[in-house]
């Protein structure tokens, strides 16, 4: 129990307050201070780990919030369905705010840029995206420091950095991408698309982006490296050849997806559900379930590409679905 301060009785502290109320003229004489203005919200622009001998920088390509997440996950499903979802996590039932996620990855002998988010032309263009290279400069890299730029695959939030002003934004760069990947978005019929839709528009990004750096380009199957230590695993069905990369240094391993989920919560409860961007939707399920399996299994870290920035953490099995467990201080030295 607290004990009294000696001296003080409660008939002197009321005796005290009384005071303080009869000096109203005294206190309104003090100088109202000036409102402070708002400085308005803040994003960081990345994070920064060390993986082994690697060093991770995970850089924001932007931050906006967008309608959603159904249909963009879930898009078989009622809209109430999923916003109940949402609403059970305490999370807004009709907008997000999806991650645009690139990575560099500094090996010690290259500097490898994996994907190059929205540029002008993205699903998130600029302001609000498109903003990689001022955030990579941010983070103490310039467009020509890249290496390799890889690709997990080419629609516009991936590769609408490829090109600035006409040019390559990596201009000492060597590039990278699935062989399958890159066959499919050459055949004409990818731009008989329907109009307005994700198909079409990056099938017109691919024919402005890709072709002219094709001479700097390396095809990859699934099981290759991009450099040592960075392996493209197959993650078919969001596109023909979409792919995932395992990282391993020194015994430590991370898993950059790509785009095996498009939101934390949804994507992770419910792999089953449709996902509105998925080209084949049950062999996007069927990866969702693979991939997540082999995440929570391994215990790996994992860069989920849409998932909140830094968009970073590990997959834990919940029943029969799985649950999304943000990275804290895991990679602190």
């Amino acid at each position: 129990m607290f004990k009294p301060v000696e001296g003080i009785t409660r008939r002197r502290a009321l005796g005290a307050a009384g005071g303080l109320v009869a000096m109203p003229a005294l206190l309104r004489a003090a100088p109202a201070e000036a409102a402070r203005p708002r400085l308005g919200s803040s994003e960081p622009p990345f994070r920064r780990f060390q993986l082994g001998e690697f060093e991770i920088t995970v850089v924001s390509d932007g931050a906006a919030m967008v309608d959603g997440p159904w249909p963009i996950v879930g898009e078989d499903r009622p809209r109430e369905e999923v916003e109940a979802l949402m609403r059970a996590n305490l999370l807004p039932p009709s907008r997000f705010q999806p991650g645009f996620s690139p990575i560099v990855v500094n090996t010690g002998r290259e500097l490898v840029l994996i994907d190059t988010g929205n540029g002008s032309e993205g699903f998130i263009p600029r302001p609000a995206g498109g903003r990689l290279v001022e955030n990579l400069k941010a983070a103490g890299f310039a467009p020509e420091d890249i290496d390799v730029v890889a690709l997990t695959h080419c629609h516009v939030d991936h590769i609408g950095g490829l090109m600035d002003g006409g040019g390559p934004t990596f201009p000492k760069a060597r590039y990278v991408v699935g062989a399958l990947e890159y066959d499919f978005w050459t055949k004409d019929d990818r731009l008989k698309a329907p109009e307005g839709g994700n198909e079409l528009k990056s099938a017109k990004l691919f024919r402005k982006t890709m072709p002219p750096l094709a001479a700097r380009t390396t095809f990859l199957k699934p099981g290759e490296d991009v450099v040592g230590g960075v392996t493209a695993l197959p993650a078919y069905g969001h596109t023909p050849g979409h792919f995932a990369y395992h990282l391993e240094s020194a015994g430590k391993r991370l898993l950059a997806w790509g785009d095996c989920a498009h939101h934390e919560v949804a994507s992770l409860a419910h792999p089953e559900w449709s996902a509105l961007f998925d080209m084949d939707k049950e062999q996007g399920k069927a990866t969702r379930a693979r991939v997540y399996d082999m995440a929570a299994t391994e215990k790996l870290p994992v860069l989920g590409y849409h998932t909140s920035f830094p968009s970073l953490g590990f997959v834990e099995r919940a029943g029969t679905a799985y649950r999304w467990l943000p990275v804290t201080y895991q990679f602190a030295e």
